[in-house]
């Protein structure tokens, strides 16, 4: 069976950067498994999965643009480190924000005196992603996984509706 729109996938990925540097593998760990079209994914790898069949292995390089977008100045910003009362600040901390574009994750890059400067770009934003990909399993989603927008285990999908 080929991957399609709502095929369950089960496959094992490593991701590396332009440099060759390691970010995220699979492949000493449990296979990831995802729902082909749920935006779990990003897109330059979601495509490359489609018309693909179990036993494939494939590597694919995704540019920014297909990944997670290109980094943004305007996401970067001071805040008073007053907004972090009670927290002992560390550089690499990640907080909630809520902003006018609603919830983004912030890291913290440096500690500035009262200031805190934080980035809301994704931290593998601007770089260019190889995926190394074995095609384990493929199947098509069921009406529940479908509705839920994930994956179910055999034992249901552990949370209520």
């Amino acid at each position: 069976m080929k991957i399609a729109q709502n095929s369950v996938v089960k496959m094992h990925y490593s991701v590396i950067d332009k440099e060759g540097t390691a970010i995220d593998s699979s492949f000493d760990d449990e296979p990831l498994e995802l729902i082909i079209g749920s935006g779990f994914l990003i897109p330059g790898l979601e495509n490359a999965l489609i018309d693909k069949e179990v036993g494939n292995t494939f590597t694919v390089t995704v540019p920014p643009s297909e990944g997670y977008g290109e980094r943004q100045d305007g996401l970067m910003q001071a805040v008073p480190k007053s907004m972090f009362e009670g927290i002992e600040l560390e550089v690499g901390m990640q907080f909630r924000a809520t902003t006018d574009d609603g919830e983004e994750t912030v890291i913290v890059l440096e500690i500035q005196g009262d200031d805190v400067l934080v980035d809301g770009n994704h931290p593998l934003s601007g770089i260019e992603l190889t995926f190394d990909v074995e095609i384990l399993e493929v199947r098509e989603a069921t009406a529940d996984e479908l509705a839920h927008g994930h994956v179910h285990s055999a034992g249901g999908c552990g949370h209520s509706h």
